[in-house]
């Protein structure tokens, strides 16, 4: 009986852990921007919800979208393998931002009243260990 209710325990609160971490994004805002001298680009993702602005002032008033459900489960997905503490140290894998070839992108992500955000690297080029979030963040910006 004991390992009956071991067992069940530690599958209960497995599931628990799981579900928790899996609403981590729920309370994050996400904050991809890119930008040259004549190009900028905002997308924000909370909530099950994007907006993209293109203004660099502010002055427009972006429409959010919902983002659907089986494009939110794969964000969840990648948004777990994001290791937050080590995103300011990712290393760009090109330079084309420095001779105005690429728009200059970052990563913001702000969770429990904490923001981390990236170093710059190139727009459509970010760095390995971020890659597939944010190219499912920009594409479902294009979807748009």
């Amino acid at each position: 009986m004991k390992i009956l209710s071991l067992l069940f325990l530690t599958l209960f609160l497995g599931k628990g852990c799981d579900s928790a971490k899996a609403q981590d994004i729920q309370t994050a805002v996400i904050e991809y921007t890119a930008n040259t001298r004549g190009f900028y680009q905002k997308i924000t993702v909370k909530n099950q919800m994007l907006t993209v602005s293109k203004d660099r002032n502010g002055t427009d008033k972006p429409v959010a979208t919902k983002i659907s459900d089986a494009d939110w489960k794969e964000l969840v997905s990648y948004f777990k393998e994001v290791k937050l503490d080590s995103l300011a140290k990712l290393k760009a894998p090109t330079e084309k931002r420095f001779y105005d070839g690429a728009p200059i992108a970052n990563l913001k992500i702000t969770y429990k009243d904490k923001a981390y955000e990236s170093a710059s690297f190139d727009d459509g080029f970010p760095p390995k260990e971020i890659k597939k979030f944010v190219n499912k963040i920009t594409s479902l910006a294009k979807k748009e």
